[in-house]
């Protein structure tokens, strides 16, 4: 049987440590291990997480507060720019500056399409009229009245006014004149067609027979109220810009066409004179107007 073995100079545990006494590793047998506590290293190691991620988050947040900052004033940047540009173009797009000959055209096409509408009905159709008698004398013819607006269809004989209508024609605008002597009776007629396009076409259509064109228009209690349709020894019409200006003359007496013989119409003034007297109403609805230098007037 063996002996036991004696525990004199071994270690001890913490708690029975003698005091004073060295143990063999040379620490004294009285003082307890630094050992830390597991619980508050956990503490102080969330409390410092915490903290860093509180510094990552403001960090962060401080980064992206400033790439709002340089976004936004990116987009201020950008959105001045565009308004500066259009500014700009429009400065240059509104300001005054010289008409192109196209520009110039457009111009007087327009202004001539809105004169019958713009012009009151004695501008279109003046209180005398010039137009050269026999000799070339030069005489006028006076104003007796104007008609009433009315529709293309109503105001010509049938196979004219199948024509304009399929051409667009707008209105029909009629006055009456007579003659320095009180003679003659001329109705003209303005046909008002969408554009010069239009008026072209329609001309190409129109027949040279000289019986039919523009109905007359006879004002009762005046000189004229015997000019009829049976009275009209000739018609006519002539082109001018979007218009057709047509004409029909006739005797104040009521006297047909039949009743006039071929020798006497060959000489008469009547038709030279009427369509003199279209004509200057054509020429003053077609007569260029005087266009501006410049899209605001006359300073570019």
């Amino acid at each position: 049987m063996k002996a036991r073995r004696s525990t004199t100079g071994l270690p001890r545990a913490a708690g029975d440590a003698t005091p004073g006494r060295r143990n063999p590793l040379g620490a004294p047998t009285g003082r307890r291990t630094r050992v830390r506590d597991w619980s508050q290293s956990t503490a102080r190691d969330r409390a410092a997480a915490r903290r860093r991620a509180e510094t990552d988050e403001l960090q962060q947040g401080v980064r992206y507060r400033r790439m709002f900052v340089t976004l936004v004033g990116m987009i201020v940047a950008l959105s001045a720019v565009v308004v500066l540009l259009g500014t700009v173009g429009l400065f240059q797009e509104t300001r005054s500056r010289p008409l192109t000959p196209e520009e110039q055209n457009r111009y007087k096409q327009e202004e001539i399409a809105r004169r019958w509408q713009a012009w009151p009905t004695t501008g279109i159709f003046p209180e005398e009229l010039k137009y050269l008698g026999l000799d070339r004398a030069q005489q006028y013819a006076r104003r007796v009245g104007i008609a009433p607006e009315a529709a293309c269809r109503e105001a010509v004989d049938e196979a004219v006014g199948a024509i304009l209508a399929e051409h667009g024609c707008v209105s029909m605008l009629r006055a009456t004149y007579v003659d320095q002597t009180s003679t003659f009776v001329f109705t003209v007629g303005v046909a008002v067609l969408e554009n010069e396009e239009a008026r072209f076409a329609a001309g190409a259509e129109l027949t040279q027979d000289d019986r039919v064109g523009v109905l007359p228009v006879a004002f009762p209690g005046t000189v004229t109220e015997r000019f009829g349709t049976e009275q009209r020894q000739r018609t006519g019409w002539v082109g001018a810009g979007p218009y057709i200006v047509f004409t029909t003359a006739g005797y104040a007496d009521g006297r047909t066409r039949a009743a006039i013989p071929p020798e006497e119409e060959l000489h008469s003034e009547l038709w030279p004179a009427a369509r003199s007297i279209g004509n200057q109403i054509a020429y003053f609805l077609a007569d260029p107007p005087k266009v501006p230098p410049c899209t605001q007037g006359n300073v570019c």
